[in-house]
């Protein structure tokens, strides 16, 4: 069953994570199969979250790439290698199939056969020897049973043509014969009395209770045919198991979690028109043809808390995104068909989520009102930043509701639990919440560590500037901040690019900038620091001077 993704930004945070949930909650009570992923792993405060209100951490999507199991591969029913040849062609011709997969007892992939291989099999292969099983030749015949003593029937294939006399003379029956014979009785008496393997009479003749008595003294197999001996010979050898023509080995196959541009390429060049599809455990699924590689579907995703490629999946540009919710500003997000785009400036997506369940009269479970109510008090800082609105404070009292809990104590336990770094190394640290930006034609990365600690940082100040001066540089940022928030104080320590203390200067609006200036009132990325980092980036080729 097809289902839509619904997944935040590549650094999850709280706010993004806890949308996911509740937006992919909303959806399937609105009969929109949905299931939340992150693309990474959470922080601290997010753990807390989720663990406090008893909910499972999403898994974590790799990309959203087109894979072979995105396709709409032919579920063609496979064979096991037991049945006949004679079943595989008629099946292959009444369904119009040129390729049959042949599975084991356990559903494993075990060969293919083709129309070819039937054909080819009835050129160049033994057709006196025989090994199948009973019911194979019985099926091949349309055949009626009078006597079974064996699941398998194995010898060579002898018409008997000649009087008794001399078949005795030719010596040419034995117990390893299988004897296709009409109203020659005195020939069947003495293929009993040999003990042959079977003995399969032709033009649907009754065999005497005297021949049949004795046949069962001696367990000698006898089927009865309405097929005339020519016909009957001709085509006996199409019971034989498909397992004795099918190719085993060298077969071109894919896996239903393979990426479809890495095997495109394969599927185009090779000379076969037919690829068996697996599953992650081995198991067969069905077959893959050129076909299936026109107009392919794509993952149908939607995204919260982002609206910028750079920060969504690996794979976006692939897939077909239906929904946008968000709160940033809007980004580069591209998609070939109309979809709903709902961005609205408040100071959580939770906010809009919240808004979304109202809209639609969904009832909201205490759990999923839990994350919702942590995603708005995480990103409005408990309402202390500038990005919080009137609607962001009715959502958490209406949220409070159903929670029941104490607003204040639940926040400081979540930022205590989300501020902790302690274990963390400084690239840990900088990247547990960073954003890359494409500004005014600039690749600008904006780092956000929120702490209750500010001397845990400042006491590793120079190790900070030294990795956001390597990062900058190695991976061809033209800026980058790390904006440390100190939540009781509500303002925001800010270490940068060495090389560009002058562009700073004018972001900030302070001559005296040095690394871990303290900028009072400053707690939003988004609000307070984005848009000054455009402004400052557009005076720049305002001016044309080097910043």
């Amino acid at each position: 069953m097809r289902y839509n993704l619904i997944f935040g930004h590549k650094m999850p945070d709280t706010d993004s994570v806890c949308s996911a949930i509740a937006l992919a909650e909303l959806k399937n009570k609105l009969n929109e199969p949905s299931k939340a992923y992150i693309l990474g792993n959470i922080n601290k405060e997010t753990t807390f979250v989720l663990k406090y209100f008893n909910v499972d951490v999403p898994e974590i999507l790799a990309n959203v790439k087109i894979q072979i199991k995105d396709l709409d591969f032919e579920r063609v029913k496979p064979f096991t290698k037991h049945q006949s040849v004679h079943f595989a062609y008629f099946h292959m011709n009444e369904y119009k199939l040129r390729t049959l997969p042949i599975v084991d007892e356990e559903n494993n992939l075990y060969g293919i056969i083709t129309m070819k291989d039937i054909a080819m099999s009835l050129i160049n292969t033994d057709q006196q020897h025989l090994c199948t099983s009973y019911d194979n030749i019985i099926e091949t015949l349309l055949g009626r049973n009078i006597l079974k003593f064996d699941e398998t029937i194995k010898g060579n294939v002898i018409v008997a043509a000649f009087e008794e006399n001399t078949l005795r003379k030719t010596d040419i029956i034995n117990e390893n014969s299988i004897v296709i014979v009409g109203d020659r009785y005195d020939v069947i008496k003495y293929a009993i009395e040999t003990k042959v393997k079977m003995i399969i009479v032709t033009g649907d003749l009754e065999v005497a209770e005297d021949l049949i008595e004795m046949a069962i003294e001696n367990k000698v197999n006898i089927i009865s045919t309405a097929y005339h001996t020519y016909y009957t010979a001709k085509n006996i050898s199409l019971s034989k198991y498909v397992d004795d023509i099918m190719k085993k080995d060298d077969i071109m196959l894919f896996s239903e979690e393979d990426y479809l541009n890495e095997c495109k390429e394969d599927i185009e060049q090779s000379k076969h028109s037919k690829f068996p599809i697996i599953s992650k455990d081995k198991k067969y699924l069905g077959l893959l043809s050129r076909n299936h590689l026109i107009n392919p579907k794509r993952k149908n995703v939607i995204l919260v808390d982002h609206n910028e490629m750079n920060q969504s999946a690996d794979g976006i540009e692939e897939a077909e995104i239906l929904e946008v919710i968000d709160h940033h500003k809007i980004g580069d997000v591209k998609t070939s068909i109309p979809i709903s785009f709902r961005n609205t400036p408040v100071g959580s997506t939770n906010t809009i989520i919240f808004q979304m369940y109202r809209e639609n009269n969904a009832e909201i479970t205490k759990d999923i009102a839990g994350l919702m109510m942590s995603g708005i008090i995480s990103d409005t800082l408990l309402f202390k930043s500038p990005t919080t609105t009137e609607r962001d404070k009715y959502a958490v009292n209406e949220l409070l509701k159903i929670v029941d809990i104490n607003l204040y104590k639940y926040a400081m336990e979540m930022f205590k639990a989300g501020t902790s770094l302690e274990g963390k190394s400084i690239e840990e640290i900088i990247y547990q919440d960073f954003k890359k930006f494409n500004l005014v034609y600039k690749n600008v990365g904006i780092s956000q560590v929120f702490t209750l600690d500010i001397k845990e940082i400042m006491n590793r100040k120079n190790e900070f500037v030294k990795l956001i001066d390597n990062i900058t540089y190695d991976r061809d940022y033209y800026l980058l901040i790390m904006a440390v928030t100190d939540i009781v104080n509500e303002g925001s320590y800010i270490f940068y690019t060495s090389s560009r203390e002058k562009l700073i200067r004018m972001i900030f609006e302070e001559e005296n900038i040095y690394q871990g200036i303290y900028v009072d009132k400053c707690v939003s990325r988004k609000k307070q620091i984005v848009p000054k980092v455009i402004n400052a980036l557009e005076l720049r080729g305002t001016w044309g001077t080097d910043l």
